[in-house]
């Protein structure tokens, strides 16, 4: 019996964050990554419950792989900054690389958390679900981009490996360490509420886009 209720319940999960990730307009590949769901599947939960109720896009083609995306724009840029706040206060970085071997449920419903409330936080978000995943990902390696919080005001801050020497806070005239332990603390296995994971004050909110 518990091994059927249990067996229920990991698919129901999976259903669920199918559903999320529809309605974020993530890819299938990127649904069945983390849901282990076929192709198959996928397709059928869009024809039945989402493309009639709701005009949700579906993204073809390849998942982003630039992160320089990131810091290219300035508007990109503050909403990187938001973006990366919300993963780390919901531990959806993966900095061990135990952890990175392959995306797991719990690891997407944290993802569609984080993005979730991005939503609310930017009032136009420019960033979309596959590049938030790119974004956690990558500060995760910690290869082309890493993550650094001001020790002078507590902004989070997304830099790009090899950038400049002396880096600034983007909230405030601070200088930023050069070489900084990479987001401590956010690991999924070792996040157990979204608020101690980061200092709130380090939320970053991007100055609001008129409509």
């Amino acid at each position: 019996m518990r091994i059927t209720e249990s067996r229920y319940n990991r698919d129901r999960r999976r259903h669920d964050l199918a559903m999320r990730l529809l309605a974020l307009e993530a890819r299938t590949y990127t649904i069945r990554l983390f849901t282990g769901l076929t192709e198959d599947r996928v397709r059928k939960l869009y024809r039945s419950y989402v493309r009639e109720e709701t005009p949700i896009r579906r993204r073809r083609g390849r998942s982003p792989r630039q992160a320089g995306y990131f810091l290219r724009a300035p508007a990109v840029a503050n909403d990187t900054r938001a973006l990366a706040s919300t993963l780390v206060l919901f531990g959806a970085i993966r900095t061990r690389p135990e952890l990175r071997q392959a995306p797991a449920l719990e690891q997407g419903h944290r993802l569609c958390d984080a993005y979730e409330t991005y939503r609310e936080v930017v009032r136009e978000p420019l960033i979309d679900f596959e590049h938030g995943e790119l974004l956690a990902h990558a500060l995760a390696r910690g290869d082309d981009l890493r993550g650094v919080v001001c020790r002078g005001c507590g902004a989070f801050n997304v830099l790009e490996r090899g950038g400049r020497p002396t880096p600034r806070c983007c909230a405030c005239p601070a200088p930023l360490p050069e070489d900084t332990d990479r987001i401590a603390g956010a690991d999924a296995a070792n996040a157990t509420d979204p608020t101690t994971e980061l200092p709130r004050r380090s939320l970053h909110r991007p100055p609001r886009r008129m409509a």
